[in-house]
């Protein structure tokens, strides 16, 4: 049997004897985190899975090409620093603007920013064709229920 463990009683308020106060036990502290599950834990929180950026670069060579696991770790490395890089500068934008959304506007401007000049005419294209096909979507799911709802009608009048 553990002697570390106390029994718990309740004290009785001075005031009022008919209320019990609940005794304050010191908060338990967690156990400390060691090096390697932080190393884990960021590497894990920080990077792209390694599946999808190794797709995305074969996508890109010749079916015949090899690509190095070595160059795959890099690449991921580097597409997910790149990814924090663009999105703390539209974080920063959007606190400034007292905003807790960030949206695809504040992405284009901070990569614009940052010096991505190049690339934001061509992501403005896609984000409009993302937003269009997303409102496309959404107006088709909404006659399917729409639809849905149309037939349970008809059915419960049978």
């Amino acid at each position: 049997m553990s002697t570390d463990l106390q029994p718990i009683i309740a004290a009785r308020d001075p005031e009022n004897p008919d209320v019990l106060i609940a005794p304050q036990q010191a908060p338990v502290e967690p156990a400390p985190i060691t090096e390697q599950e932080v190393g884990e834990y960021r590497e894990q929180d920080r990077f792209l899975p390694i599946a999808n950026v190794s797709r995305i670069m074969k996508a890109s060579v010749p079916p015949t090409a090899k690509i190095a696991k070595d160059a795959k770790e890099c690449v991921q490395e580097c597409v997910s620093e790149f990814i924090s890089f663009i999105t703390s500068e539209a974080a920063e934008k959007c606190q400034l603007e007292k905003r807790k959304t960030i949206g695809g506007e504040d992405i284009l401007q901070a990569m614009g920013t940052l010096g991505f000049d190049d690339y934001v005419q061509a992501l403005k294209i896609h984000l409009a064709k993302l937003r269009q096909n997303g409102a496309a979507s959404a107006a088709a799911a909404a006659a399917q229920r729409e639809l849905q709802h149309a037939e349970n009608r008809v059915q419960e009048e049978d």
